[in-house]
């Protein structure tokens, strides 16, 4: 079966406004059954999980069902996913919780591809128990990270080596499992921000080789939440910080507080609408392997159909040419007009292409985009390509070639 954008474009009743959006990667646009899904758990009775009331059997339903979803998604197992306020808020919570077991002279090492997300929790972590941070750097030119640059770095006192496995400003995609290897050689653990790679491609969290996983459901068509996946085993052996009564099964100790069941309904859901972007038969891990691999092919080719674009108007420069795959992302800049009055201009004519360093603020100043950054475009399920080259029309247009 082939990939039917104009079906998907359907389900998203934000694309009725009019607007061509490639700041999927800041935050994708909704469909409607992730909507409906948020909505019908607000509308229903739900009370604390439990076995004891209809209320009680629902919520604790919607966790399980989560839990699955994730699972699949990832190709992990339901009691090794964890539930929280965001990516960011899990990776402070996890670096507090590995840092008990870190001592003075003990290393981590962070790359500056990654986004701060998975930077500043382990830097200021380690400064905080006298753990030293080694930099990994990435080739400006190309974007891209070589496993090199981080096996440079181990040695016997490496606790943990903290990548993205698709950088946020480039869409530059390391070699995570190659990585893994020589982290896991050094007797390191690896946690991969895969915050900007789940929405893009499949995701084999086995394959990879990273110890943790985290993501952010709001950036492959869900609510605003973060993922951290691991292995069960290994959560068993961590001691997060928690209140005396509440539950230290895994992974419950590791959630704060009462989870968000209608944005676990709604993280279900866009896990659902993943699966059937291509319908056919099979499990529900099946399907979301066959849709991914189908809408990677299409996000490939309207990323083609940009870059294409891109290199025919004059005056644009484009930033990390990655030589490997890279996931739908193209960050450039127009001669002559800053990145901010460049992202206004498109949106007067609607489109949706944001200007910055989005939080890559250690990639942006090592591409010496210093702290402005540039304008970054972002392929989603629902581009097609009117998008495509309405965001080249207005490109041309500033550039002073339309």
């Amino acid at each position: 079966m082939t990939y039917d954008v104009a079906a998907v474009r359907a389900c998203f009743p934000a694309l009725d406004e009019g607007a061509a959006h490639f700041d999927g990667p800041g935050g994708s646009q909704v469909p409607e059954q992730v909507a409906d899904a948020v909505a019908g758990v607000l509308r229903a009775a739900v009370a604390n999980r439990g076995a004891g009331t209809v209320a009680e059997r629902r919520a604790d339903r919607i966790v399980a069902e989560a839990r699955q979803a994730m699972a699949d998604l990832l190709g992990g197992t339901p009691t090794g996913v964890v539930f929280g306020r965001s990516m960011t808020q899990l990776t402070y919570d996890m670096a507090r919780t590995l840092a008990k077991g870190w001592r003075p002279g003990d290393e981590v090492v962070v790359t500056r591809l990654d986004h701060d997300a998975n930077i500043r929790p382990w830097v200021q972590t380690a400064e905080a128990h006298g753990v030293a941070v080694r930099w990994a750097d990435f080739d400006p030119e190309r974007g891209e990270l070589d496993v090199t640059a981080i096996a440079g770095l181990l040695t016997e006192r490496t606790r943990l080596v903290a990548v993205t496995a698709a950088s946020n400003l480039l869409g530059s995609r390391p070699d995570i499992p190659a990585i893994a290897e020589q982290v896991h050689a050094a007797g390191a653990l690896l946690y991969v921000d895969g915050v900007h790679l789940t929405p893009h491609s499949p995701v084999d969290l086995q394959g990879l080789g990273a110890d943790f996983y985290a993501c952010s459901p709001y950036k492959f068509l869900g609510p605003h939440l973060g993922v951290l996946a691991a292995d069960p085993a290994l959560l068993e052996t961590l001691r997060p910080d928690k209140l005396l009564p509440s539950s230290d099964a895994v992974p419950e100790r590791f959630e704060l507080g009462t989870l968000p069941y209608e944005l676990l309904a709604g993280t279900t859901a866009a896990v659902d609408f993943l699966a059937g972007l291509v319908p056919g038969p099979g499990t529900r891990r099946e399907r979301l392997t066959r849709s991914m691999a189908a809408l990677e092919r299409h996000e490939e080719a309207m990323l083609g159909r940009l870059d294409a674009g891109l290199a025919g108007i004059g005056g644009v420069t484009s930033y990390g040419a990655a030589s490997r795959r890279r996931t739908p992302t193209t960050l450039f800049s127009i001669d002559r007009v800053r990145p901010a009055d460049a992202y206004l201009s498109l949106a007067e004519r609607g489109v949706n292409a944001p200007a910055g360093h989005f939080y890559a603020l250690e990639c942006s100043r090592h591409l010496g985009l210093g702290d402005t950054g540039a304008i970054r475009a972002g392929i989603a399920p629902y581009t097609d390509e009117s998008d495509v080259d309405r965001l080249l029309k207005g490109i041309q247009e500033l550039a002073g070639q339309g």
